[in-house]
């Protein structure tokens, strides 16, 4: 079960708070996090039905003058060494 959400093509002055503002009218989030000066961030909902709402309402919409690309966020690769 997914319920965090990565937000591609963010700017970079884009704070951990303008990200959770612009999703929590989609629902209960449980964090937001903005990767410092790399355009991206991750939105972890309550719950994924509440996840894939927000990501259908907002995935190629506009935000801080940039189109947003929004999918369900990979698990981190495993260490195989």
């Amino acid at each position: 079960m997914n319920k965090t959400l990565y937000v591609g093509n963010l700017k970079y002055e884009c704070t951990n708070d303008e990200l959770k503002k612009l999703f929590e009218s989609h629902g209960e989030i449980v964090k937001a996090v903005v990767i410092p000066r790399k355009g991206f961030g991750f939105v972890e909902f309550l719950d994924e039905a509440t996840a894939q709402k927000a990501m259908d309402a907002l995935n190629n919409s506009e935000f801080m003058g940039r189109k947003l690309f929004i999918n369900f966020a990979r698990p981190p690769k495993e260490d195989k060494s």
